[in-house]
């Protein structure tokens, strides 16, 4: 599935909730509105655009209220700073792993800008393994709705069945 092609369906999706999916950006940003919120992808890359509308997906109305959810983290963390990124990031890329079977794309987990050479990420992406069959019992509304939307594009019915997620990601 091409990013042209996820923009489409989520401003299609989600028209009524005033949010639209925008690519091409240097970085990715959420930015609220009174009328129109964005959610800015980088560049052109479909990896980046599923993952940030898993943010927008879990975003309660208050976070959605924030530029960027109200999350911030160094380019620059130390071990204790890239855990803590990591435990806010389960839950969104474990989305992002469905979204990404939903729309026939590959999926590998990622540690933002760390130098994963000198970081063991097994855990991790055990942890997003383990949230996405937690997921698969009970999705997010907006999320659902967006898989929905997907399958009903690509046919990957596999998406949300847990057979598919037999082992953690890389």
């Amino acid at each position: 599935m091409l990013t042209e092609q996820i923009c489409e369906t989520f401003n299609r999706c989600f028209a009524q909730s005033h949010t639209k999916l925008v690519g091409g950006a240097p970085e990715p940003l959420y930015e609220p509105g009174t009328r129109e919120a964005r959610v800015y992808f980088r560049e052109d890359y479909a990896s980046s655009a599923l993952h940030e509308i898993a943010h927008w997906c879990i975003a309660g109305a208050e976070r959605r209220q924030r530029p960027d959810y109200g999350y911030w983290y160094s380019d620059t963390r130390d071990v204790k700073q890239q855990r803590t990124f990591e435990a806010v990031e389960i839950k969104p890329q474990a989305l992002e792993w469905i979204f990404s079977v939903a729309a026939g794309i590959d999926f590998r987990v990622s540690c933002d800008n760390f130098d994963e050479s000198t970081l063991d990420i097994s855990g991790f992406s055990a942890g997003v393994h383990a949230a996405v069959i937690t997921w698969l019992d009970g999705l997010p509304p907006r999320a659902e709705r967006f898989i929905h939307a997907l399958v009903a594009q690509t046919g990957n019915q596999q998406a949300l069945t847990s057979d598919t997620y037999r082992k953690p990601p890389k």
